[in-house]
C-alpha cells in the first residue's frame, strides 16, 4: 500500500512539474521581445519564478481540492474529528521546504541583480562623499564586445535629450548600433528620473547632480520605448522617447546626416500642455512648475 501510495504521489510530482516547466517555458512570450543581452537574464529569472509558483500553485490547488472531495464529513457527521495533537516530521518538512525554497530564489535573483549592477537611489543619495560614483555596468552577456558607443543623457522636467559627443550633435531620439556596448552617463538638473526600457530589461535610477555611468547591449534591432519609470511630476507621462535600434552602417550614417541638421526647436509635449493650461480663462485648480524649455537639438522625429 505504501509503495503504490508512494508511486501515486511520485506520478503526481512528476506531472506537475512537467506543466509547471511548460508554463515557465510559456512566460517568455509574455514580455516584450528580448532586445538587449541583459533581457535574458532578466527573462530567465522571471521563467524560473513562473515555474516555481505554477508548481507550488497546482500542489496546494491540488491537495486542498483532493481534500475537499475525499475527505470531507458526511452530510449529517457532527462528530469531532480524530484526536491528532501533530506530527515532528511533517512540521518539519512543511518548513524545511518553504525554507530552501526562499533561499534558492533570494540567491538566483541575488545573482541576477548583482550581474546588471543597478544602482538604487537610496544607494546613490550614501554615495555623496565619493569624489566619482563607481559605474552601474549592466553586465556585457557576450564578453567578446569590443567595440562602445558614448552618449550623455539628459532627463529634465519633461524631456529626454541625448548628446553625441563624437559628432557634438544633440537628438531627441535614442540611436543605438545592434551588438554594440552602449555606454550611456545620465544626468539629471531638476528630480529623481528612472531611464527604462522595458524591451532592454534595464531600469536605472538617475539622481540630480550626479553623473552615474550605466552600460548595455543591445542585441535586436528596432526601434523601442524609453519611459520614465519615476514619478517626476505633473506632466511625467509624456516624457517618453524612441529607441532606435540599428545596424553600424545605419547608424553611422544616421550620425552624419544629423550633423549636418542645424539645431531647432524640438516638439515638447509637457510645453504644449502647459501653454494651453495657461492660456484658459479658469486655471485647473492644481498646481505644477513650468517644464524645461524645449530643447535645442540637431535631429528630432
Amino acid at each position: 500500500m505504501k509503495l503504490k501510495t508512494s508511486a501515486t504521489l511520485t506520478a503526481i510530482a512528476l506531472a506537475l512539474g512537467t506543466i509547471s516547466i511548460w508554463i515557465g517555458q510559456l512566460s517568455y512570450s509574455w514580455l516584450p521581445p528580448q532586445a538587449s543581452a541583459e533581457s535574458q537574464l532578466v527573462d530567465n529569472l522571471f521563467s524560473f519564478l513562473v515555474t516555481l509558483g505554477t508548481f507550488i500553485l497546482l500542489g496546494v490547488t491540488g491537495t486542498v481540492m483532493y481534500s475537499v472531495l475525499f475527505h470531507r464529513a458526511g452530510r449529517y457527521d457532527l462528530s469531532d474529528g480524530p484526536p491528532i495533537e501533530g506530527n515532528v516530521t511533517l512540521e518539519v518538512v512543511w518548513t524545511t521546504i518553504p525554507f530552501l525554497l526562499v533561499l534558492w530564489i533570494a540567491l538566483y535573483s541575488y545573482q541576477t541583480y548583482t550581474e546588471m549592477s543597478i544602482r538604487g537611489p537610496m544607494e546613490m543619495a550614501h554615495m555623496h562623499k565619493l569624489e566619482a560614483i563607481a559605474p552601474a555596468y549592466a553586465e556585457p552577456i557576450n564578453k567578446a564586445t569590443e567595440s562602445m558607443t558614448n552618449i550623455e543623457v539628459e532627463a529634465k522636467q519633461w524631456a529626454w535629450i541625448f548628446r553625441y559627443p563624437e559628432k557634438n550633435i544633440t537628438s531627441t531620439e535614442l540611436h543605438l548600433p545592434v551588438d554594440c556596448r552602449a555606454h550611456l552617463i545620465l544626468r539629471s538638473p531638476d528630480v529623481i528620473h528612472g531611464f527604462y526600457i522595458p524591451a532592454f530589461r534595464v531600469k536605472q535610477d538617475i539622481i540630480p547632480q550626479q553623473n552615474i555611468d550605466f552600460e548595455f547591449t543591445p542585441i535586436r534591432t528596432g526601434k523601442y520605448r524609453l519611459r520614465d519609470s519615476q514619478y517626476s511630476g505633473t506632466y511625467f507621462a509624456a516624457m517618453q522617447a524612441d529607441v532606435v535600434v540599428e545596424s553600424m552602417t545605419d547608424y553611422k550614417q544616421w550620425l552624419a546626416e544629423a550633423t549636418q541638421n542645424i539645431p531647432s526647436l524640438a516638439p515638447n509635449q509637457a510645453a504644449n500642455e502647459y501653454a494651453e493650461r495657461e492660456q484658459e480663462s479658469a486655471k485647473a485648480g492644481w498646481a505644477t512648475v513650468v517644464p524645461a524649455a524645449a530643447p535645442m537639438v540637431n535631429y528630432h522625429p
